[in-house]
């Protein structure tokens, strides 16, 4: 497990930033966590794998800029903000700060 903590938050290494190229996704099983690691254009972006609306999984979605849509029933997220963009979601999908540090992508929760 790549976790380390301090006082005000837990850092989690995800992956290295090599393993998601621009316009795709990945998932990563963490810490207990199912989550989707997006890179749009460079700029990495987490959010929990899993769609609020169905058993789809995000990281298998088509991500179009930052706009994911779930691969089971084609409702739509927006990656950096956890925003519904378009139904059958109704739910906002959780986010995570994510940032990069010696090649990898990382989130503090």
């Amino acid at each position: 497990m790549n976790v380390s903590a301090s006082p005000d938050r837990t850092e989690i290494v995800l992956c290295s930033a090599a393993d998601v190229a621009p316009g795709t996704a990945l998932k990563v099983e963490e810490a207990g966590l199912e989550l989707a690691v997006f890179n749009v254009d460079g700029t990495f972006y987490v959010t929990d794998d899993q769609c609020t609306h169905g058993p789809g999984s995000l990281s298998e979605g088509f991500l179009d800029g930052d706009i994911v849509e779930c691969n089971f029933h084609q409702g739509q997220f927006n990656v950096r903000t956890g925003a519904v963009v378009m139904p059958p979601c109704i739910d906002p999908v959780k986010t995570y700060p994510a940032f990069l540090r010696g090649g990898k992508v990382i989130i503090a929760i």
